[in-house]
């Protein structure tokens, strides 16, 4: 039986884009530091070639509870 580590899987674009809910282009503006919706904890791209990029699931899954976690926590007003 092989283990394999889902904190090293690469997804794609397309998943990426489905498991944030982000657009294309929100997301490479969290990714362009002179962006003023840049986001330094945002999961940096891998390269996998010369037209092809990717993100590593374990950062892009940190970086969701991450957000999740400040939302829950973010006082409300009631």
């Amino acid at each position: 039986m092989s283990s394999f580590n889902t904190n090293l899987s690469i997804i794609r674009l397309k998943t990426l884009i489905e498991l944030t809910g982000l657009s294309r282009s929100s997301i490479y503006e969290k990714l362009n530091p002179d962006s003023p919706r840049f986001d330094p904890s945002f999961p940096q791209k891998v390269s996998l070639g010369a037209r092809a990029v990717g993100w590593y699931q374990g950062e892009v899954e940190s970086w969701l509870k991450s957000i999740r976690v400040s939302t829950d926590s973010a006082p409300t007003n009631q």
